[in-house]
C-alpha cells in the first residue's frame, strides 16, 4: 500500500499578499477534508520560516491489537511512503516501535535510503500497548535531537489504534504532533481523538490518509 501523503520540498507553498511564504499545512487540510473529496475549501496553511531542517520521528504501535484487521501491515505501508517522501525531501526520519512490555529505537535521527521497504517489511507485533513508554522513549529521542540540532523543526507522528490505558505525556521537544488513527472497530475508543485535543495535536483516521 502506497499514499499519495506529499510533503516535498516546495510543495503546496503559496505566497499571501505576497509576503512571506505559505506552506500547506498538511494534517489540519486532512481533518477538514474528513471522507470528502479534497477541494481548495479544505485547505489549510501556515505560515513559517525553514530553518535547521526537518525532523520527521515516527512512532508505530506493534501491538496484538494492530494486528486484527491488517492494521499493522497498512501502517507500514503509510511507514514506507512517508520515509519514501522525507528521502526525496532530504528531511530526517527516526522511528520508535512499541508493543509487549515496552518500546524500542529502530531507527535513530537519519534522511532514509531506497531499501526502506525491506527493513520495515519484518516489523512484527503482539503483546499489549505500552503507548506511555512509546511516547517517553520517542520524547528522549527528540529531547536528544534537539540538543544536537536546536534549529530542527522536530514532528511527532503517533500511528496506533489508541487502544491503551495509560495517559502519556506530551512530548515537549515536539514541535508539532499528529496521531494516525487505526482505531475502526465496532466499539470506538476514540482515544487518538481524545489526546490531540489534549495535547493541542491533529488527529487523522489512517483510512483518510491513506486516499490522500
Amino acid at each position: 500500500m502506497r499514499s499519495g501523503f506529499r510533503w516535498r520540498q516546495g510543495a503546496g507553498d503559496a505566497a499571501l499578499d505576497g509576503a512571506a511564504t505559505a506552506r500547506v499545512d498538511w494534517p489540519r487540510t486532512l481533518a477538514a477534508k474528513r471522507n470528502e473529496r479534497l477541494t481548495a475549501d479544505h485547505f489549510r496553511f501556515v505560515r513559517e520560516e525553514a530553518q535547521g531542517g526537518v525532523l520527521h520521528c515516527f512512532l508505530l504501535d506493534c501491538s496484538a491489537s494492530m494486528m486484527a484487521g491488517q492494521r499493522l501491515a497498512l501502517a507500514k505501508g503509510i511507514l514506507v511512503a512517508l520515509f519514501d517522501q522525507a528521502r526525496i525531501a532530504r528531511a530526517e526520519v527516526a522511528l520508535v516501535c512499541f508493543g509487549g512490555d515496552g518500546a524500542r529505537v529502530r531507527l535513530r535521527p537519519t534522511v532514509p535510503r531506497w531499501w526502506n521497504e525491506r527493513w520495515i517489511e519484518p516489523v512484527g507485533g503482539g503483546g499489549g500497548t505500552p503507548l506511555v513508554s512509546g511516547v517517553e522513549t520517542a520524547a528522549g529521542l527528540l529531547q536528544q535531537a534537539a540538543l544536537v540540532k536546536p534549529a530542527q523543526q522536530r514532528w511527532l507522528w503517533i500511528l496506533t489504534d489508541g487502544r491503551s490505558s495509560g495517559t502519556p505525556v506530551r512530548p515537549s521537544d515536539a514541535d508539532r504532533v499528529v496521531f494516525v488513527d487505526f482505531d475502526d472497530g465496532q466499539v470506538r475508543l476514540d482515544r487518538c481523538a481524545h489526546l490531540a485535543n489534549a495535547w493541542d495535536a491533529d488527529s487523522i483516521a489512517y483510512r483518510v490518509f491513506a486516499r490522500v
